[in-house]
């Protein structure tokens, strides 16, 4: 299984700087990722981005373009499905929280599906971001981004779908917490005062 970080977005809210290079306990959250997925897939990640400049943020990855650009997220989950061969898990940038068990999880439970999400328990009731994508999406994905429907979840009803229950997620911790992202300096301080009760709990 491959691995990717989705490092799309303007990031308007964050002065337009490229808030994965941005540090949550003493680590920059592009870096953490990229030793969890490591781990899991065994091989580095691609990272999806636009920003010019991408290919200095973390040397030894390879930069993959958007070739469906201005999109949205589902753009650039149709960017990692289509980088390479077999089964994709992706991960957004902003994500701090998400573990090394939690990406386990979904590796070993993706099976056969096209996609396999973990349940959220937050308004959509599911985490697209963070999750396997499997070579049968690109299809649909196109289909939908030419009907310029962007959301993530659009093309699901046209492939095979599966959920990784809430109760398992909450094995690896709150998911509120897991799936927190970033979209702005207090968001950032928010992670970071979340680091330190995380580890004070320790």
């Amino acid at each position: 299984m491959r691995g990717a970080i989705l490092a799309g977005g303007a990031a308007s809210r964050f002065g337009g700087k490229p808030k994965g290079l941005e540090r949550v306990g003493g680590e920059r959250m592009l870096d953490r990722l990229v030793a969890a997925l490591r781990a899991v897939t065994g091989n580095a990640p691609v990272l999806i981005a636009n920003l010019p400049g991408a290919s200095a943020w973390a040397p030894g990855l390879s930069v993959i373009h958007d070739p469906r650009p201005d999109c949205g997220s589902l753009g650039g989950i149709y960017a990692a499905v289509t980088a390479g061969e077999g089964p994709v898990l992706l991960v957004a940038w902003d994500m701090p929280f998400v573990s090394e068990d939690l990406l386990e999880a979904l590796r070993d439970g993706a099976g056969e599906l096209d996609v396999y999400l973990p349940e959220s328990g937050g308004r959509r009731g599911i985490e697209p971001l963070c999750g396997v994508y499997g070579p049968g999406c690109a299809t649909a994905i196109a289909a939908r981004l030419d009907d310029e429907d962007y959301r993530a979840i659009a093309f699901h009803d046209a492939v095979r779908v599966g959920h990784l229950p809430l109760d398992a997620v909450r094995r690896f911790g709150d998911p509120e917490t897991l799936f927190f992202n970033v979209n702005s300096p207090d968001d950032l301080a928010q992670a970071e005062e979340l680091w330190r009760q995380r580890v004070s709990s320790r």
